[in-house]
């Protein structure tokens, strides 16, 4: 071979060997807004370095880790790029814990991907439409369920919400909390104080085993016996269940020293005339109205970064957001919009504006 035959050859070898084995996909990460409560985040920079490592070009805010405590430095030396806002919206996937608002919305690439929780902006008819007119594929984490049927991302986050309520519930009965200064385990000669917790799901189920740690008399009250079964099998034998029914209820509120309401297997509301009944001192917390996992955000980021990479991993097997979402149900399950067309019908129904299956769309690709 001659110098010139060396020559030709070297640019196709530049040609087979890219930057980026991947197809340089670049993932946005952006901060929570300065005037929302919500402090959670998806990733850590740990997570973004394994990321980075897999081929994939991160993009971070900058001062987007500042509710986890993590400095832009800490995500640098894990190979992010930290960035402006703008910058971060204009790549191939964003993830952002809370819906976006519509004008960042419009600030996205045309057909990218938006992959944050599922959230009240997403009730709202101008994101929508937002996300429609830029044909943005816009999914839902905790609506994703995993190839074993789970719903991975909402698990966590609702395991982490129920442990926290028992720490919220600890310090509001503590004397620095405002309380009468007592703890939920009993010491010798001293009862323990009462748990009473009203529902079922990983977040009412966690709470009751963070509340049995903690040395407090737990009850778990439903009115689905199947419900009740599982949660003694998940929670063991020293949680007590029983069904809902009003004597048994007016006894376990009068005395309890938490009240933590969830969602019961079938509809029930607590009534108002037994908050009457309740001690001063009780800590009453229901989670419909309260998320105690924002007070530990950092945890939520690492448990939730174990997933994401994970997902990630899958996504650059199948060349992309597009050829994941065609090959898992699981993942299809979380898209609310898809190519200009609104796929959630729950959001659609709630704005009066047509849905269409996903499967429908997806079907002429497989």
């Amino acid at each position: 071979m001659d110098r010139n035959d060396a020559h030709v050859l070297e640019p196709e070898m530049k040609l087979v060997t890219p930057v980026n084995q991947h197809g340089n996909i670049t993932v946005g990460v952006t901060a929570n807004y300065a005037d929302d409560e919500e402090t959670r985040f998806l990733l850590t920079p740990e997570a973004c370095g394994l990321l980075t490592s897999a081929g994939l070009s991160v993009r971070i805010e900058a001062g987007a880790g500042i509710d986890i405590s993590f400095s832009d430095d800490a995500y640098s030396e894990y190979g992010a790029e930290i960035t402006d806002r703008e910058s971060a919206l204009k790549a191939d996937v964003v993830l952002s814990y809370t819906p976006l608002v519509a004008a960042d919305i419009e600030k996205m690439r045309p057909g990218s991907t938006l992959l944050c929780m599922m959230g009240d902006n997403l009730f709202r008819a101008e994101v929508i439409r937002t996300l429609l007119e830029r044909r943005i594929t816009c999914g839902c984490l905790d609506n994703v369920y995993s190839m074993n049927d789970d719903p991975v991302f909402a698990n966590i986050v609702n395991e982490i919400d129920g442990r926290a309520a028992i720490l919220y519930a600890q310090e509001h009965l503590s004397y620095l909390g405002g309380g009468k200064g007592v703890l939920l385990a009993g010491v010798a000669g001293i009862n323990p104080c009462e748990v009473l917790i009203i529902g079922e799901g990983m977040e009412c189920l966690s709470a009751a085993k963070a509340a049995i740690a903690s040395g407090a008399t737990v009850t778990l009250l439903n009115n689905d016996i199947s419900s009740l079964q599982s949660a003694r099998q998940f929670c063991g034998d020293s949680l007590i269940t029983l069904a809902i029914h009003p004597r048994v209820l007016y006894n376990k509120v009068k005395t309890a020293d938490v009240l933590i309401l969830g969602e019961t297997t079938r509809s029930f509301s607590f009534p108002n005339k037994l908050h009457r009944i309740l001690k001063d001192s009780a800590f009453v917390m229901s989670f419909k109205d309260t998320h105690p996992s924002v007070s530990v955000p950092r945890t939520v980021a690492m448990a939730l970064s174990n997933v994401l990479v994970n997902f990630f991993d899958e996504m650059i097997i199948k060349s992309g957001f597009e050829g994941m979402l065609i090959s898992s149900a699981g993942v299809q399950a979380g898209i609310v919009t898809y190519r200009g067309k609104l796929v959630d019908k729950l959001i659609g129904s709630f704005l009066h504006m047509p849905a269409v299956d996903i499967k429908m769309m997806l079907t002429p690709k497989n």
